[in-house]
């Protein structure tokens, strides 16, 4: 499966654009890390790896304003930390 398809089948959690195919690896974590459930994180880690994604999501919490509320933030740095 790739990101593409995933997103497609996902459609929930992509709430905010109609536009799946252009979606960047960046915008697919972020979404799914904030609005998917555990089954749909291990499947989106699986897609684009465990280190790929847990980069992303460090990326992305070390700018200044991020969209991840503080109890996500919380839990996702605790688990990259742990097993990436």
């Amino acid at each position: 499966m790739t990101v593409v398809d995933f997103v497609k089948k996902n459609k929930d959690i992509f709430w905010s654009t109609d536009n799946y195919d252009e979606l960047s690896n960046e915008a697919v974590v972020e979404s799914v890390l904030n609005y998917g459930d555990m089954k749909e994180v291990n499947e989106i880690i699986h897609i684009i790896g465990l280190k790929e994604t847990a980069q992303i999501f460090k990326n992305q919490i070390s700018q200044s304003r991020t969209n991840y509320r503080p109890e996500i933030k919380n839990y996702f740095q605790l688990y990259f930390n742990k097993y990436a």
